[in-house]
């Protein structure tokens, strides 16, 4: 069982930064792509920024320039630098990460449970 924990949301006002990070644990696994997602009241789940275990981005435009994904592979943790903070940035956040079944060679998904950001104005 992969177990993804994720930390360092809350409430902070526009403008502010915030650090959340994304800690996988478990066994016989690898990791292929990690990432951040976003999930507004009433919307859908969105990307907001990926990285692969090579070290490539992608990040959606609203948050270009702005965010910054990075991961600690020994860790099998990803974190997400957000910063320039703005309300509409307000959502649930959470932690997926894509991985490979290192006994049977199958990809799945793994979530987090989310953490909450709020940005106020």
């Amino acid at each position: 069982q992969v177990q993804l924990v994720e930390s360092g949301g809350g409430l902070v006002q526009a403008g502010g930064s915030l650090r959340l990070s994304c800690a996988a644990s478990g066994s016989g696994f690898a990791i292929n792509t990690m990432g951040w997602y976003l999930q507004a009241p009433g919307k859908q789940r969105e990307l907001v920024a990926a990285i692969t275990s090579g070290g490539s981005t992608n990040y959606a435009d609203s948050v270009k320039g702005r965010f910054t994904i990075s991961r600690d592979n020994a860790k099998n943790t990803v974190y997400l630098q957000m910063n320039s903070l703005k309300p509409e940035d307000t959502a649930v956040y959470y932690c997926n990460a894509n991985l490979r079944r290192l006994w049977t060679g199958v990809n799945e998904d793994a979530w987090g449970l989310g953490t909450p950001v709020t940005v106020s104005s």
